[in-house]
């Protein structure tokens, strides 16, 4: 029998199915491929891996170099694709300049997340020592790349607009300028530079401080001016409760403070300058605690934590419960020797045997 002219039609529909089927196997594959790839393309570099690498971000990078930067940091697979991925998010445009900790165990995604939450401004690291006059932190600073050393200087002696409440109008900054180890941003103007350091002496008015100065009957200003001379004068930590009690015990006493250091302050002098026989010590100024009582008018230092404490917990007897009122280092051979006493007498004997003419 000879096909009709429809018979053909149930074939032809019949593979048109099979087709279609196919070509939606073959999209559904593709596309699964591509939904594979991408994933591995934004997965982390490195599963697991916690190193973290310092990534920064400048001024004016958009989603491109920022991408490619990573790429190149080894930090995302295809910075193309990283790039792309943040203009779907809606974050190109949200990419904060700075510092950023990362590590090849994160994902893209990851990564964009962080760089959306900004990142740290780059800091210079600053140490500053216990001890050192306003001279030497402007020095110090000046050299760390922070600013230009007269300016620091200049402010430090006649601050405007960040002066602290604790601080007599008629004094500078030091004695304020607390020692420590500072992460300080590289743009910050010299008054955040020294904003910085101020902020940083008021954490240690705490209340237990407050309660202390209270009882001592001691201001702010006074405790640090003492804590200052303390800080000078001590050869190592272990010293200075006593100093500070054979300082606070001259006081109480009306007996001056006779404090070499205040001496060389009021000089401009370093300690080792001194010169008895030019009549340094004879020499009367506001610092010399040899022709004045009581303290000087400013601190001569900026004390660190351990002299400030040691004002407000001295140790002011000896073990027999007499008040120190002299100390005096020397040597003892090649050893150094630290000898407080309680009476004039064991003083001018220990100063015939330990101090070298």
């Amino acid at each position: 029998m000879t096909p009709s002219a429809n018979s053909s039609h149930p074939i032809a529909y019949s593979d048109l199915i099979v087709g279609t089927k196919f070509l939606f196997c073959a999209l559904f594959l593709f596309l699964s491929g591509i939904a594979l790839g991408l994933t591995h393309l934004l997965s982390p570099v490195t599963p697991n891996s916690n190193n973290v690498i310092q990534f920064e971000v400048l001024n004016g990078w958009g989603a491109s170099h920022t991408s490619r930067q990573l790429e190149t940091a080894g930090l995302v697979r295809n910075g193309k694709l990283f790039s792309i991925m943040l203009r779907i998010r809606n974050l190109d445009t949200k990419i904060g300049a700075g510092l950023y900790e990362l590590h090849q165990g994160m994902s893209a995604h990851q990564i964009s997340n962080k760089l959306m939450a900004g990142g740290k401004p780059r800091t210079i690291r600053v140490l500053l020592p216990e001890g050192l006059r306003d001279n030497e932190v402007a020095e110090t600073l000046a050299a760390s790349g922070l600013g230009n050393q007269e300016e620091f200087f200049l402010m430090i002696r006649e601050p405007r607009n960040f002066r602290k409440a604790y601080i007599p109008e008629n004094l500078g900054l030091e004695g304020f300028l607390f020692p420590a180890s500072y992460e300080i941003p590289v743009k910050s103007t010299p008054e955040e530079v020294l904003g910085f350091l101020l902020n940083r002496f008021d954490q240690e008015i705490t209340p237990d401080v407050a309660s202390l100065l209270l009882e001592r009957n001691l201001s702010i200003i006074e405790w640090v001016i003492l804590a200052s001379i303390v800080q000078t004068e001590a050869g190592n930590d272990d010293e200075m409760k006593i100093i500070a009690g054979v300082f606070l015990n001259r006081l109480d006493q009306g007996m001056p403070l006779q404090s070499d250091p205040t001496v060389a302050y009021g000089l401009n002098k370093q300690l080792p300058a001194l010169d008895i026989r030019a009549g340094d010590f004879e020499q009367d100024h506001e610092w010399n605690t040899y022709t004045r009582s009581g303290l000087p008018s400013t601190p001569i230092s900026n004390p660190g934590q351990v002299a400030l404490l040691a004002v407000l917990s001295p140790q002011r007897l000896d073990s027999n419960g007499l008040p120190y009122f002299y100390f005096l280092h020397g040597f003892d051979g090649d050893k150094r020797v630290f000898r407080p006493n309680v009476n004039l007498a064991n003083h001018n004997r220990d100063r015939n045997k330990y101090l070298q003419q």
